[in-house]
């Protein structure tokens, strides 16, 4: 049996989905960055700091309590870890057994990216098993002696084989800097360990993109996962979620079936009238043809291409009010002078009234630039020009 909803109705169903309908989805503190972290599935990690990174941006956006010292407390607690789901990323700890496949792909790999010395690998499993946790710069002021088969280099690139490989976690960080241990001292006792099976596994992809997006499509599902079997174990378990009445099939005019949570289905058509300031990595917004298909919002983040072919900023970040992308805007925090800076702001959708919306996203932006260590914002450049006099 099939359902009719509209795109309204979809966009609604996934944005409640992601917690992007209500003040406090997931409560107050750091319960609720655990909360958030368990229904998203992950949150990507990412390196570049013109505002705050991204992992620290999404749950904000979520939860207006949050402290960056909330993550960082909970992968101390051993209640999150981290690993890769489709690129760096914090996951539940509960999750753990679902990152085995991938560990034990990588350690029977001869022809992984992180090719690692074996001897390299081996010294530096010892150091850590007989000194205890390491970073990365405790290895880089190694004694040079002549014939010395190690340097900083070489034992990086050993702890990022043996991290993903599984014989070493990420025990913590600060900021950047990651501090690795023995897996076997950072892993909760209690932790299933057990491989999954494939079909195990095509399971908890399903479930997590369920769980997280409200709706999900085979395409996304199966985004950057590879081969044949992936995808016909993913098919057994949308049929048989079908068949016990967990989902529901939902057709939309010039898309591919839509996959449904059934619970949700009496709760799209609710309005939404907030604003948010996504990061370029936010879980809402990461699938790119996604959002292209079903909020009719294209989206790239354009740090990774040429400046010259830049169409709209280095890092600009998408602006959500109810359950239209409005625009985007280029930012960045100026921490030394306390200055956040909109280089470039676009306003796409004009049709819109600028009433309806102007004051609740200056104090998003107040409050966003807080958050970023920063007490004044300013405006640089505004498209429509006419537009300007509205926004200052």
């Amino acid at each position: 049996m099939t359902e009719k909803l509209t795109l309204s109705q979809l966009r609604f169903l996934t944005l409640e989905s992601q917690g992007l309908t209500k003040s406090y989805p997931f409560g107050k503190g750091k319960d609720a960055v655990l909360k958030a972290l368990e229904r998203l599935g992950y949150l990507q990690i990412d390196t570049l700091s013109i505002v705050e990174r991204a992992h620290h941006h999404t749950l904000w956006t979520r939860i207006p309590d949050y402290k960056t010292e909330y993550l960082e407390e909970l992968a101390e607690e051993r209640k999150l870890f981290e690993y890769w789901f489709h690129a760096a990323s914090y996951l539940p700890m509960k999750d753990f057994r679902f990152a085995l496949p991938r560990m034990l792909e990588v350690k029977q790999s001869e022809t992984h990216y992180y090719n690692a010395d074996p001897k390299v690998m081996k010294y530096v499993l010892d150091t850590i098993r007989y000194e205890g946790p390491k970073k990365a710069k405790d290895f880089e002021n190694e004694t040079q002696k002549s014939g010395s088969w190690w340097s900083w280099k070489p034992t990086k690139i050993a702890l990022e084989r043996l991290f993903l490989q599984g014989d070493l976690m990420i025990s913590s960080r600060k900021g950047m800097q990651k501090t690795y241990d023995l897996t076997e001292n950072v892993l909760p006792q209690t932790i299933n360990t057990i491989i999954p099976t494939d079909l195990e596994f095509a399971e908890y992809l399903v479930k997590t993109y369920l769980n997280g997006y409200g709706f999900t499509t085979t395409k996304q599902i199966t985004h950057l996962k590879k081969g044949e079997l992936i995808r016909k174990n993913i098919d057994k378990v949308l049929k048989s979620m079908l068949e016990e009445g967990t989902i529901q099939q939902v057709n939309i005019e010039n898309t591919p079936p839509v996959f449904v949570q059934k619970c949700l289905l009496e709760r799209t058509n609710k309005k939404i009238s907030n604003i948010r300031l996504l990061s370029p990595f936010d879980n809402s917004i990461i699938h790119r043809d996604r959002i292209k298909q079903f909020f009719d919002f294209d989206y790239k983040i354009e740090c990774y291409i040429p400046k010259e072919k830049r169409q709209f900023g280095y890092f600009c970040l998408p602006i959500l009010f109810g359950d239209t992308f409005i625009g985007r805007v280029d930012c960045k925090a100026h921490r030394k002078e306390k200055v956040f800076e909109l280089i470039h702001l676009h306003i796409e959708t004009t049709n819109i009234d600028i009433e309806l919306w102007k004051e609740q996203f200056m104090e998003v932006l107040k409050s966003f630039a807080i958050f970023n260590g920063c007490e004044h914002i300013k405006l640089t450049k505004v498209n429509p020009t006419k537009l300007t006099k509205l926004l200052t």
